[in-house]
């Protein structure tokens, strides 16, 4: 079946969605533009970025424009344009999220150590392999970090200029879609993991929540895939 949606059926009927006077009139919202942006990102089935939008669009199309407009469009429908990991797509609106759930079997639970890890990594990346372990108090076994690269929410992002050149690990684009993030930067704050009873309501003193960058640090360098045959050996797995 085609996926063809009007904005006119979204709304129930063409009178319900009218721009407002000043946009319908101003140069500077082109509806078939419009209308264009919004069958792409229907039809994709991955985040688009403003630049694969602009690629499909006539020459001039103010694409950045044309996503904030839908986007207000959208706002307080059942779906609504989110951006994720730098990128725009549709979905679902977060207080209906639950009539899409089914019941299914978990093919795969990811173990405390895993979810541990991954937490770590999200909130300390970059972080080579002893950091994590250093974080967590405990010894960091051979196929977790593994499973959560299999999984496809971490990849290796570079080395520390350190005796040993050791890989350093951080979160995936994946990562951030799954779990609707714009950025690393985006990560719920200390305030927020308060409000959602991660934390104690006093925490304690000198307690800092991590913050996380997509950039290279100062002491680490991008990751050579050609230098694997390295990686086992200054990193080995057991």
């Amino acid at each position: 079946m085609n996926r063809v949606i009007r904005l006119a059926d979204i709304a129930g009927e063409t009178e319900a969605f009218s721009m407002p006077a000043e946009a319908a009139g101003s140069p500077q919202i082109n509806l078939e533009h419009l209308r264009m942006v919004e069958a792409l990102l229907f039809a994709a089935s991955e985040p688009l970025s403003q630049e694969a939008l602009a690629s499909q669009l006539p020459e001039g199309a103010d694409v950045a424009m044309l996503l904030v407009e839908l986007q207000r469009i959208y706002e307080g429908r059942g779906v609504t344009l989110s951006q994720v990991a730098g990128k725009w797509q549709f979905r679902t609106a977060p207080d209906l999220a639950f009539l899409l759930r089914k019941e299914k079997p978990e093919q795969r639970r990811l173990s405390r150590a895993a979810i541990e890890t991954l937490a770590i990594i999200a909130y300390h990346q970059p972080v080579t392999r002893a950091e994590i372990e250093d974080i967590r108090g405990v010894a960091l076994s051979g196929g977790t970090i593994d499973i959560l690269m299999e999984v496809g929410w971490v990849k290796i992002r570079g080395r520390k200029r350190t005796p040993g050149r050791p890989v350093t690990y951080g979160t995936t684009e994946a990562f951030l879609v799954q779990f609707g993030l714009e950025s690393v930067s985006h990560l719920p704050g200390m305030d927020e993991l308060r409000a959602a009873g991660f934390l104690e309501a006093l925490p304690p003193s000198g307690f800092e929540v991590p913050s996380p960058s997509d950039e290279l640090g100062p002491d680490e360098e991008p990751y050579d895939p050609s230098s694997e045959a390295e990686t086992e050996e200054s990193d080995p797995l057991f």
